[in-house]
């Protein structure tokens, strides 16, 4: 019977070893995928604060995902065309890195001052910067990453979502760019267009 067995492996087609193979890389493919998702999301989920939107926050709206194009003029010279693109109509791209430094982005702040960022769309408060480190500390670390990188203190929370594989949006719709975690925790590393707002007046 031992045999029996050898043989009817040793007969089995090539190719059917190969399809075999395959499909069990693509199980454990899966698995890895899914696995990486979950902890990516617990990791976030140690961040006191956070708030974790669902894909219902980015469903297909009047202009794209966004309920209107963005606002014209945009704040620091950024480009409606790049914002109405990289905001409203993507998930996954962004401005190119370095853009931010190219427009007239402030370079200096006097001690002791925060600067609010809004929503090219809506005008929503989304970020509050610097809170828990100096303006030189947060210019330093955007222009390393290449964008504006804001941490878990400089959220407002009420108007902005983070979704399972770290895309960062805001309620209404708009792509803000993704959270990327390092070793000091959250970094929310944003497209200059989709924050170069004016505040609502609403």
């Amino acid at each position: 019977q031992l045999s029996a067995t050898v043989t009817a492996f040793a007969g089995y087609p090539a190719i059917m070893w190969a399809r075999s193979a395959l499909a069990l890389a693509g199980v454990l493919l899966i698995v890895l995928l899914v696995s990486s998702r979950v902890l990516h999301r617990h990791h976030l989920a140690e961040s006191s604060g956070i708030i974790f939107g669902d894909a219902g926050v980015m469903t297909t709206r009047a202009f794209g995902t966004c309920p209107s194009s963005v606002m014209t003029p945009l704040l620091w010279n950024a480009e409606a065309e790049v914002a109405n693109r990289i905001c409203c109509h993507n998930r996954h791209w962004a401005e190119y890195a370095g853009y931010w430094e190219t427009r007239t982005f402030p370079q200096w702040l006097p001690a002791g001052h925060q600067m609010t960022v809004y929503d090219a769309v809506t005008g929503m408060p989304l970020f509050v910067v610097p809170r828990g480190r100096s303006w030189a500390s947060f210019l330093a670390e955007s222009r390393t990453h290449g964008w504006p990188s804001f941490r878990d203190a400089e959220v407002v929370w009420r108007n902005v979502r983070v979704l399972a594989d770290g895309e960062t949006v805001s309620v209404n719709g708009t792509h803000l760019g993704h959270n990327l975690p390092d070793s000091m925790g959250n970094r929310y590393c944003i497209n200059v267009v989709c924050i170069a707002g004016t505040a609502s007046s609403a």
